[in-house]
């Protein structure tokens, strides 16, 4: 059963009207298609106008959606084979941040990206998709290893930050997620990057800073979270929607400033509503951003994702 959001209500009132006249002919005596198919016309219709004009922060609503596919469901639905490679072999297995080999469409990858779970124990059990520091040293040893062995990387992007927690500062949590950010630009093999869902702070750039950074049309990517921003700036987090606005947390403000290279389109009302043909078009347009490395050396693939993020933000 869907799950909507606060800007869905009249959307939740058309299909819960449906859901009754259905409910109410379930034995058959009352014949109430055609009625059915003016409200379910009318409701798609409704959900069209609606997601076709929101806002920075509804799209932040939608990027946190909790039906949202997981890293779980991309692995499922686009990697064959997948053998998860666990540990950073110095403290801990961090389950927020998750690696493997596998087969994406015939060609082997290492896989890696944030787990947030999609029920109470396995978001406890993930850490909501907030790494650790091992959890960052593991994404080092796995790109570091697939470098090794000529393998291109794909990274799935989801998370709110890395873990704030004083055990995670104690162990080197900035200095581990700027390790893995130092990899991501060292690694002589392609790596291609998707902002999933959310893209926070450097707990999402240790992860994204790929040869080509794909994005859902509804994912949100952001140097910190619109009611973090806000309570800094108005000591409020009601102003998150403003935030959201001013921060061009969007796919398409972030695609204009050249930081993401490609927005993946998601199905009409968002991932979450079709699962199966979110995974199926980012596992297009991830081969497709594959396929443009072939051919290439590992120094050209590596000086041309330098340039890109040097090149970031000059006019």
């Amino acid at each position: 059963m869907d799950s909507f959001l606060d800007f869905e209500k009249p959307i939740a009132e058309l299909q819960g009207r449906i859901d009754e006249l259905r409910e109410t002919a379930a034995n058959g005596e009352v014949d109430i298609d055609a009625e059915v198919g003016k409200l379910q016309a009318k409701s798609d219709k409704l959900l069209r106008e609606t997601y076709a004009k929101l806002s920075p922060w509804q799209k932040t609503q939608v990027a946190r959606h909790p039906q949202r596919p997981h890293l779980k469901d991309y692995i499922a639905g686009l990697i064959e084979d997948f053998m998860p490679l666990g540990g950073d072999r110095a403290f801990a297995d961090d389950q927020a941040i998750i690696g493997g080999l596998g087969t994406l469409r015939g060609r082997k990858v290492m896989v890696i990206g944030h787990e947030k779970g999609d029920d109470t124990a396995s978001r406890l059990r993930h850490n909501f998709g907030m790494g650790k520091p091992e959890g960052y040293r593991k994404a080092i040893r796995l790109m570091k290893l697939a470098d090794r062995f000529g393998l291109p990387v794909v990274t799935l992007v989801d998370t709110s930050g890395a873990f704030p927690g004083v055990q995670a500062e104690e162990r080197g949590q900035a200095e581990a997620i700027a390790r893995s950010t130092e990899a991501c630009l060292e690694i002589g093999v392609p790596l291609i990057s998707a902002i999933v869902g959310e893209g926070g702070s450097g707990g999402a750039v240790a992860l994204a800073t790929g040869n080509t950074v794909l994005m859902f049309e509804h994912a949100v990517y952001s140097v910190i979270s619109p009611e973090g921003c806000a309570s800094i700036l108005w000591r409020t987090a009601d102003k998150a929607p403003e935030a959201a606005e001013a921060m061009k947390v969007t796919a398409q403000h972030l695609k204009d400033l050249g930081v993401i290279d490609a927005i993946v389109p998601e199905p009409l009302g968002g991932a979450h509503r079709a699962p199966d043909s979110a995974i199926d078009a980012l596992g297009d347009a991830l081969v497709k951003a594959l396929a443009a490395f072939d051919g290439q050396d590992g120094s050209e693939v590596r000086t041309a994702r330098r340039k890109k993020f040097l090149a970031i933000g000059r006019l």
